[in-house]
């Protein structure tokens, strides 16, 4: 019976191409595993699977009853709903440690890197299996779009070590212009529902008992939101009415000028000033040098509700 590889709600392309490649590496070890995703593709992860010549995992939102690896997270939130009636037989992350729990012993591999794929290829290099050239070309740009092409301060060395290796697998000569027009597909905003952009990268976090909504969308030019700045700040609020979070933040990344700018809505005027040093004026606020949701944005949420 084979068993599910499945990254976190709302995928982006580490989630994704993490299922592929974690699914190949297991198939290859003996372990029949199936790629499966729990939400629609980004633009981003269409132009990587088009490029590489991938469909889409299978769309699966159930796994009751199943048997699964988890990729790219931890947490319960960020799950399949019936997680707790699934058996879960490994992690694969580069997050904090979450809430999921097992009930038989289970495969870790947990790294503070800057991207699970960097982690699936220390997998690879462990089992001695050889990663083929369309994998290890998806790989590279997962690795290349979680890191922000190295910028992220959660890039490491063996990120980028990664990457160096895994463009000489797949006949890349030139792996940060493959990053350039990854981001400048991330960049085409414009007529894009609101919604979709808020969800494009959305995770809900539980802070102690407190829901927190954070969103990132990574630009190569901020000056794209100019005229949608409102419109976005108008569908956090309206998706905060929805869902009940505390917060909603959505983090607008400029990838070039290395900060980012915060539309917040919240039920605490002060949260950024407690979480950031900073106050928001008309819920907005620049946060230079602030470009990882993960290492700059999640931790200092934390404490201020701990």
């Amino acid at each position: 019976m084979p068993v599910y590889v499945v990254g976190h709600k709302i995928p982006d392309s580490d989630s994704i191409v993490g299922a592929i490649a974690l699914a190949h590496l297991k198939t290859q070890i003996g372990e029949e595993a199936i790629p499966a995703r729990l939400g629609q593709l980004s633009p981003e992860t269409q132009f990587i699977l088009d490029k590489f010549g991938f469909a889409a995992p299978e769309l699966k939102m159930s796994y009751a009853g199943e048997s699964l690896y988890i990729v790219d997270h931890s947490d319960i939130a960020l799950a399949p709903d019936d997680i707790a009636e699934a058996t879960l037989l490994g992690i694969v992350d580069h997050h904090k440690l979450g809430d999921l729990t097992s009930d038989t012993p289970l495969e870790c591999w947990i790294r503070p890197v800057g991207c699970s794929n960097t982690v699936i290829k220390m997998m690879y290099d462990f089992h001695q299996v050889a990663i083929p050239k369309d994998i290890a070309g998806m790989m590279l740009c997962a690795i290349l779009s979680d890191t922000v092409i190295f910028k992220s301060p959660t890039c490491t060395t063996a990120d980028i070590r990664c990457v160096e290796a895994l463009a000489e697998m797949a006949g890349i000569e030139d792996f940060k212009a493959l990053g350039m027009e990854m981001f400048e597909v991330k960049s085409a905003v414009l007529n894009t529902p609101m919604r979709d952009l808020v969800m494009r990268d959305f995770k809900n976090f539980n802070m102690n008992g407190v829901k927190i909504g954070i969103g990132q969308l990574e630009v190569i030019d901020l000056a794209i939101f100019d005229q949608m700045k409102a419109d976005l700040q108008a569908d956090i609020a309206k998706l905060k009415q929805e869902e009940g979070q505390h917060s909603v933040l959505l983090l607008l990344t400029d990838i070039m000028q290395e900060g980012s700018e915060l539309l917040l809505i919240s039920d605490d005027v002060d949260l950024a000033l407690k979480a950031f040093d900073t106050t928001t004026v008309d819920g907005k606020a620049w946060l230079p040098g602030v470009m990882s949701r993960k290492k700059q944005v999640v931790p200092p949420l934390q404490k201020v509700f701990a």
